[in-house]
C-alpha cells in the first residue's frame, strides 16, 4: 500500500495540535489553582488529616473574603453537621437559600442539605416539610429516602409504604421486604385494636409484596388463631419451613401450643423433632425439651439434649442438659450440679443473644428491625454462640 504525502505531513500536524491543547489545559489548571484562596488548600489539608475543627476555621476565613461562594457554604455546612453543630449548619444553609441570585440547582441542593440538618437535629416535622419540596426536583430520590427514614421513626407506616412504592417505581432499588414489613407493623397493631379479619387483609398485602415474608406468615397464623381457627393457624405456621427453615425456631412455641389445644401434642413433638434434625437451634431445643418432659419424662428429655450436644456442642445446650440432670439427681450430688449449672448459666446469658448481621447490635430478644441501625431482617434467628459454632 502506498502512502499519500499529505498523510505523512498530517502526523506531525496533529501531534502539534495535541501538544498545544495539553499546554492550554495545564496553563488553565495552574491559573485556576492560583486563583483559589490559600485558605482553601489549608482547609483541604486539615480534612485529609482528619482535623475538622481546623478545616472549619480555614473555610470561615475564606467566606470572610468571598461571602458569595456557594460551594464553600456547602462544605462548611456539612462540616458543622458532621461535628454535631446542627444549629450552625442550619444557619449556613438558610443563608444560602435566602440569596435571590442562587441558581435553581444550587437552591435544591441547599434545601436538601437543610433537610438533612433538620433530620440530624431531630426536627422531623421541619425535615419532612423541607424534603416534600424536593420530590419534583433532581433531588427527588434522596428526598424520598430521607422521608422514608422519617416515617419509620414516626411509625407512620402507611406513608412509609407510599414513599417506598414511589422509590421502587422510580427505579431506586427494590423495596419489597420493607413494604411487607410496614404492612406487618400495621397488621400487628390491628390484631390488638381491630377484628382479626382487618389484620388478615393487611397481611395479604404484605405477602403480595414479599411472598417470602416469614413475619407475615407468622402473624397470619396469629390472626387465624384469634378467629378461633387453630387448625388453620397450624397449617399457616408450618409454611414457615418452606420460607426459611432456621426461622422455624421463632414459631415452635406457637406450634406446640396449637397442637396441645387440638389434643395432638405428640404430633407436635414429632414435628418439632423433625425440624430439630434439619436445623438445630437452642430456641427449638427449649420448646421440644419442655414438651418431651411433659409427654415422655425426664430421661427422654436428657437423651434428646445429649443427642443435640453430640451434633452441635454448645454451652447453651450443656445448660439444658444440667437442667435435666437436676430434675432427678440424688440429694448428695444435687448441690454440686446446681452450682455447676449456675456457673454455666451466668456465662451463657452473654451468649444467648441475637446479633444484627449489619451493625453487630446484640439483643436478648429477636427483632425484625434492628434497634441499632434500623435495618430490616438483619437478625439471624439463631443465638450468637450457635452462629460462632457454625462458622
Amino acid at each position: 500500500m502506498e502512502f499519500e504525502i499529505w498523510m505523512l505531513l498530517g502526523i506531525p500536524f496533529f501531534f502539534g495540535l495535541g501538544w498545544i491543547a495539553a499546554r492550554v489545559d495545564i496553563n488553565e489548571l495552574v491559573s485556576e489553582s492560583r486563583s483559589l484562596p490559600r485558605g482553601y488548600f489549608k482547609g483541604l489539608n486539615h480534612l485529609l488529616n482528619d482535623q475538622p475543627d481546623k478545616a472549619i476555621d480555614a473555610f470561615i476565613e475564606i467566606l470572610k473574603l468571598d461571602p458569595e461562594s456557594a460551594d464553600m457554604h456547602f462544605a462548611l455546612g456539612n462540616l458543622f453537621r458532621r461535628r454535631g453543630e446542627t444549629e450552625r449548619a442550619i444557619r449556613v444553609h438558610q443563608n444560602l437559600l435566602a440569596r435571590p441570585d442562587l441558581p435553581g440547582e444550587q437552591k435544591a441542593h441547599a434545601r436538601y442539605e437543610l433537610g438533612m440538618d433538620y433530620l440530624k437535629a431531630g426536627l422531623l416535622d421541619r425535615a419532612e416539610e423541607t424534603f416534600n419540596l424536593l420530590v419534583d426536583t433532581t433531588y427527588a430520590v434522596q428526598a424520598r429516602k430521607a422521608l422514608l427514614e422519617i416515617y419509620q421513626r414516626e411509625k407512620e407506616w402507611r406513608r412509609a409504604i407510599d414513599v417506598a412504592v414511589g422509590l421502587q417505581e422510580s427505579g431506586a432499588g427494590a423495596r419489597q421486604k420493607e413494604i411487607a414489613q410496614f404492612y406487618c407493623e400495621l397488621a400487628q397493631d390491628a390484631l390488638v385494636h381491630l377484628p382479626p379479619v382487618e389484620a388478615m387483609a393487611l397481611l395479604d398485602k404484605a405477602l403480595q409484596a414479599d411472598r417470602s415474608s416469614v413475619r407475615a406468615t407468622i402473624l397470619y397464623g396469629d390472626a387465624q388463631l384469634a378467629q378461633g381457627d387453630t387448625e388453620a393457624a397450624l397449617i399457616t405456621w408450618r409454611r414457615v419451613e418452606q420460607q426459611s427453615v432456621p426461622h422455624v425456631a421463632l414459631v415452635a412455641g406457637r406450634l406446640m401450643d396449637g397442637y396441645r389445644k387440638v389434643g395432638r401434642p405428640q404430633e407436635g413433638v414429632n414435628l418439632l423433632r423433625a425440624y430439630l434434625a434439619e436445623a438445630s437451634s437452642i430456641d427449638l431445643i427449649e420448646v421440644v425439651f419442655k414438651a418431651v418432659i411433659e409427654l415422655d419424662g425426664v430421661e427422654a428429655a436428657k437423651q434428646l439434649v445429649i443427642e443435640e450436644l453430640r451434633r452441635n456442642p454448645t454451652l447453651l445446650g450443656l445448660d439444658k442438659l444440667l437442667e435435666a440432670r437436676l430434675m432427678d439427681a440424688p440429694t448428695h450430688v444435687w448441690e454440686e450440679l446446681s452450682m455447676v449449672k449456675n456457673l454455666v448459666q451466668r456465662y451463657t446469658q452473654k451468649l444467648a443473644r441475637y446479633q444484627c448481621s449489619h451493625c453487630g447490635f446484640k439483643a436478648r430478644q429477636f427483632y425484625w428491625q434492628c434497634p441499632g441501625c434500623s435495618r430490616w431482617e438483619t437478625y439471624p434467628p439463631r443465638r450468637t454462640e450457635e452462629l460462632n459454632v457454625m462458622n
